[in-house]
């Protein structure tokens, strides 16, 4: 057996001896209700009343015990597959609601041991240079971490920069989370793309934004939300560099059709993620609401600014994780922006993103084409 597989077999036992553990257990309780239900003449459906955690840390267990023996064997693509998988399930087990403290216990203990064996022993992730999609990367980063809970009234943060016309950059212990994560390891080396891409584009997309009357900060919106990546898609069917839906492109002007989508334009998709954030920043008043709109959508803000009887982002406590870490991740890549050499890193010598303009008269099917 080769010394590597050696290493990692214990780690691979013990994943798996655990889930079934958790999962013998669960059963025996199903099977202890199942004999009072008989007994009693009673009719359940224990489906709709049993809890699911126990069997979806069970399936992210194999399923991470399956990540090792891929990235053991160098089969990249299994690794992300598989962990794809997980980041699935993770989220359908953050949504289920509110756990017992043994649920939760066992869930924070997985999120610790799955980040660390994500950060530190999966050599085909650290080794491969293709790009995390940015949607990916911060689902990554918002899962993986353990949440930070602020009290009601107590929220304490550093202004950084809180300029007429701009958006107010603050720190505070989220943010600060997600600036150490930038700052080291994988988060480190995906942000250095997309500075890559942020001096590559901001000649085009800065002068859209002050012809809108916008702040410039919103360009980091795009950074967080595609990698600034024109061509990047998402599983919800967003498409483009500001990540629009159908439907919201629609409303706002871009064409899509079976030879043009122009979600994926960067300056009519640029022009298009103006209006909208204006439109979002007048009904709200408030710059952190309007992004967190942009993610979640403005009816989940305008009903958890009701519950909670403030305009605060962060007493928003009903938010979604995802939702609530949304600011401080937009507000932790604002600010290394900002002054990046701050934070160790070089600003790099990147030409300019140029285009050129044609009028098409005319169209034709290269189907009769190739016939010609």
């Amino acid at each position: 057996m080769k010394p590597i597989f050696t290493g990692i077999l214990p780690l691979i036992l013990i994943i798996l001896f655990s889930s079934q553990t958790i999962l013998l257990s669960q059963n025996d309780q199903f099977s202890g209700n199942n004999a009072t239900t008989t007994n009693s003449n009673q009719k359940i459906n224990l489906d709709d009343s049993r809890n699911r955690f126990p069997e979806i840390l069970h399936d992210v267990k194999v399923l991470l015990s399956e990540v090792l023996i891929a990235d053991h064997h160098l089969d990249t693509l299994e690794v992300i597959y598989n962990l794809s998988r997980i980041y699935d399930l993770l989220m359908e087990a953050d949504q289920i609601g509110d756990m017992n403290q043994e649920d939760q216990e066992e869930f924070e203990r997985f999120e610790k041991s799955f980040l660390d064996i994500y950060t530190h022993k999966l050599g085909t992730i650290r080794s491969s240079d293709a790009p995390v999609t940015a949607e990916r990367f911060r689902r990554d980063i918002t899962e993986a971490l353990d949440p930070l809970e602020i009290e009601m009234g107590k929220t304490k943060y550093v202004v950084v920069d809180d300029r007429d016309g701009h958006i107010p950059l603050v720190r505070n212990k989220q943010v600060d989370q997600f600036i150490t994560y930038f700052t080291t390891a994988k988060g480190r080396k995906q942000f250095a793309i997309w500075m890559k891409r942020y001096v590559e584009y901001k000649d085009l997309i800065l002068p859209i934004l002050k012809k809108h009357e916008m702040p410039e900060e919103l360009m980091v919106l795009a950074m967080i939300e595609s990698g600034l990546n024109p061509k990047a898609y998402s599983r919800a069917n967003a498409s483009g560099m500001w990540q629009f839906i159908y439907s919201t492109g629609k409303n706002y002007g871009l064409k899509r059709d079976w030879y043009i989508d122009e979600r994926r334009d960067p300056i009519k998709a640029t022009g298009a993620a103006c209006e909208y954030l204006k439109d979002l920043n007048e009904q709200f008043d408030n710059w952190y609401l309007a992004l967190a709109a942009y993610n979640c959508g403005s009816g989940r803000i305008s009903r958890a600014s009701k519950l909670h009887q403030t305009y605060d982002f962060w007493q928003m406590h009903s938010l979604p994780r995802e939702s609530r870490n949304y600011i401080p991740y937009y507000l932790a890549a604002a600010i290394i922006t900002k002054d990046p050499e701050k934070y160790g890193f070089t600003i790099p010598k990147v030409k300019p993103f140029s285009y050129e303009e044609v009028v098409l008269e005319h169209s034709a099917d290269l189907a009769v084409l190739s016939r010609v």
